[in-house]
């Protein structure tokens, strides 16, 4: 194995695009695995631990912008983040155990791109864009729009995550996090929910993002239900409602860890639950 260790993010994205084939390593916990199954052998390794610049979080009045470096425990401190972001919070605290927190990053999980990336489902919601940066220079992509498969991307050849962007919401009327797996710690989830609501003031629905993880190839929003729940009020009816258009927005999977069927049903519950939920 070939280790690179650049010490700025323009050294790195020199020798990756220099470097045709080269593993980023981030926090590392996949990559671990990866190596003990022999899997890395003879691969040239670009090691970003150097990069301080791609660790820090810095907050607007906007605005919040997570470094790709950026570990699950930085971001359950972080005072901005918490205070704005706090299903991202509650994601993160629900990545494996502590020394996964304390390693795994943002990016890293990104660009893994699992189904059940515990992340995914609040960042969705909360719309946040992907920065990716080459030698070539920058753009900036939806985060619905990143990823292509399981674990597979729109990254192309030597791009890497830089930051997460993640405009600051207005205050909702009710949000969810939920979390649905085998355990109740440290479990690859069945079925992941996050969901914002913001009610008008004559009690109707002025917005919903809703969004299920562990469900398809890849994170999805429910734009069917979104639409159809606009300015209608959260009653039962209506909640009934949504939850029959939850199969037109995402095709649930089957695998070792669940049924589709169950998948489908759960998740039909939480978004009930949540629209019928006493704010």
């Amino acid at each position: 194995m070939t280790l690179l260790r650049p010490r700025s993010a323009a050294e790195a994205l020199k020798l990756y695009a220099q470097s045709p084939g080269a593993l980023p390593l981030a926090g590392g916990t996949d990559f671990m695995v990866a190596w003990n199954a022999g899997l890395a052998n003879d691969r040239v390794v670009l090691d970003l631990a150097g990069l301080e610049a791609w660790r820090r979080i810095a907050a607007t009045k906007t605005t919040i912008t997570i470094g790709a470096l950026a570990t699950h425990a930085d971001i359950q401190r972080h005072t901005a983040v918490r205070r704005h972001l706090p299903l991202l919070v509650e994601a993160c605290a629900m990545v494996g155990g502590l020394q996964i927190q304390n390693r795994g990053t943002l990016g890293g999980n990104i660009a893994n791109a699992s189904p059940a990336g515990d992340t995914f489902p609040p960042l969705a919601v909360y719309d946040a864009e992907v920065e990716l940066a080459s030698a070539r220079g920058r753009r900036r992509v939806p985060f619905g729009s990143v990823f292509a498969g399981v674990k597979k991307t729109v990254l192309e050849p030597g791009e890497l995550i830089a930051a997460i962007h993640v405009p600051v919401p207005r205050r909702p009327t009710r949000a969810l996090w939920r979390k649905v797996g085998t355990r109740a710690a440290q479990a690859i989830s069945k079925t992941m929910a996050a969901g914002l609501l913001w009610l008008a003031r004559d009690g109707t629905i002025a917005e919903l993002r809703f969004a299920l993880g562990s469900m398809a190839p890849t994170v999805r929003r429910l734009a069917s239900v979104e639409a159809h729940v606009k300015g209608r009020r959260p009653d039962r009816e209506l909640a009934r409602e949504a939850a029959a258009l939850v199969a037109r927005d995402v095709a649930p999977i089957d695998d070792i860890r669940s049924t589709a069927e169950y998948r489908l049903a759960v998740s039909q519950n939480l978004l009930a639950s949540f629209l019928t939920r006493e704010t």
